[in-house]
């Protein structure tokens, strides 16, 4: 039996270019519908909308609101907001549903539709499926009586800086810390510089002037180059970057050296373990470098790899009780403090370990000795069984033998276009890199097969 397709939910919600495909106002109008008569079929249902700084983000705030209104469901808009703080007010609010409109690390002209369930979770398949049926049904207003109503939530903003704040210990402080945050002109512009500040830090700002165009735009967490440029500049003890929507993290240590999110991930695995609250299994993905896997090794723990996408990773921490999760790109999930990924949490939990041992991130991150990697991605014009093919297997495994236990082979097809990543990691960069070129010399003879 072939599993069900979904038509538009990818692994984290509806994504696209705005005007294309189903990021249009009409597509998203019903959506909103949808989801208010999935959500209000057991009585009337709350919704909370948030968005990052895009500018079709007002087009869709308000296609998603008359949706859910003609469903009779009633919507609570937070305004520009982290995708993080809309999974905490969804659960805080007692809602049923909340939704973001954000396309994460994506450029201006790209949005998306993202959701969590009343628990602050991402949605079922369940769930995903019934929207999806949903949709082929005709829009049909409820009765003016019963239309759902719009309110301004004003506080949120202050509401998830007090929630930030609390998975810190009380006792803690970084009134010693001069902290450089680029907010990727952002959904976190109003919310981390506070945070940071209100505990005590000398922050200086950056990427926190959004115009509805710049968002991402030569900062953030996927282009740190401007701020590992500051952190020199100021003489800053570290620097933070967020990305779009507020759920990556990538940080920048005294000399203005990256610290990216595996690296993140074992600090946080580590603190845990010094302060008695932390688990053994820790969660990563097929795409987490072997030498942050030997280090928690090194520190009695195991690293379980799941599928690259935060959703995956959840699904493997709920299943080994993990309490920490992540990818290298920075998105980073501290189970026991929220639901879901969240910048400014991770960040925080860096900052009161470098506090309370009174070591410097440098030094911290020197912990983990990352492996060489190389990645190459084959354009391919056919689909090639990656798992079945015997010229792919015989040359997977001989690159495996020469790198023995000092390295990894990694093969997948993309999900969205067509390529094959070849990566290989190992100890040695040269064997590396000429392990993982003859690899893609494989594929790209079968593809002219």
């Amino acid at each position: 039996m072939t599993k069900q397709q979904k038509r538009y939910f990818g692994t984290d919600g509806i994504r696209g270019r705005v005007g294309d495909g189903v990021i249009t106002p009409e597509f998203v109008l019903k959506l909103g519908w949808a989801i208010g008569r999935v959500f209000s079929q057991e009585g009337r249902s709350k919704v909370l909308i948030g968005k990052d700084t895009r500018i079709s983000g007002y087009m869709f705030e308000s296609a998603l609101q008359a949706g859910l209104s003609a469903a009779g469901a009633d919507v609570y808009l937070l305004g520009p907001m982290p995708t993080p703080a809309i999974a905490y007010l969804t659960r805080t609010f007692h809602a049923q549903a909340g939704i973001v409109i954000s396309a994460s690390h994506n450029p201006y002209h790209d949005n998306g539709i993202k959701f969590f369930s009343g628990d602050g979770s991402k949605l079922s398949d369940e769930i995903e499926f019934k929207i999806e049926a949903m949709m082929d049904e005709p829009l049909v207003t409820v009765d003016s009586a019963l239309l759902g109503k719009a309110h301004r939530v004003d506080d949120a903003a202050g509401r998830y800086i007090e929630f930030c704040k609390s998975t810190v210990p009380s006792k803690v402080n970084f009134s010693n810390l001069k902290i450089v945050v680029d907010c990727a002109h952002g959904a976190t512009y109003h919310i981390a510089p506070d945070v940071l500040k209100e505990l005590g830090a000398e922050v200086i700002t950056m990427g926190a002037e959004p115009d509805g165009l710049n968002i991402n735009q030569n900062c953030g967490s996927t282009e740190p180059r401007l701020l590992q440029a500051a952190v020199l500049e100021h003489q800053a003890d570290l620097g933070l970057a967020l990305d779009g929507d507020g759920d990556r993290l990538i940080m920048v240590d005294h000399q203005g050296t990256l610290v990216d999110g595996d690296e993140i991930l074992f600090i946080i695995a580590k603190a845990q373990q010094r302060l008695g609250t932390g688990k053994t299994d820790i969660v990563g993905t097929l795409m987490t470098n072997l030498g942050m896997e030997h280090a928690l090794q090194n520190h009695g723990m195991n690293l379980h790899r799941a599928n690259v996408g935060d959703r995956y990773v959840i699904e493997i921490m709920r299943k080994t009780e993990a309490n920490v999760g992540g990818e290298a790109s920075g998105h980073i999930i501290c189970l026991d403090k929220t639901t879901t990924g969240d910048g400014i949490v991770a960040a925080l939990q860096v900052l009161a370990e470098i506090q309370q041992t009174e070591t410097s991130l440098q030094e911290l991150a020197s912990l983990v000795t990352k492996y060489p990697q190389r990645l190459i991605n084959v354009r391919i014009k056919k689909s090639i069984d990656l798992a079945n093919n015997a010229k792919v297997l015989a040359a997977v495994k001989s690159a495996e033998d020469k790198l023995a236990d000092e390295g990894r082979v990694l093969l997948r097809a993309s999900g969205t276009e067509p390529v094959i990543r070849v990566m290989v990691e190992g100890r040695d960069a040269s064997l590396t890199n000429q392990l993982a070129i003859e690899l893609a010399d494989v594929i790209e003879s079968l593809d002219t097969v």
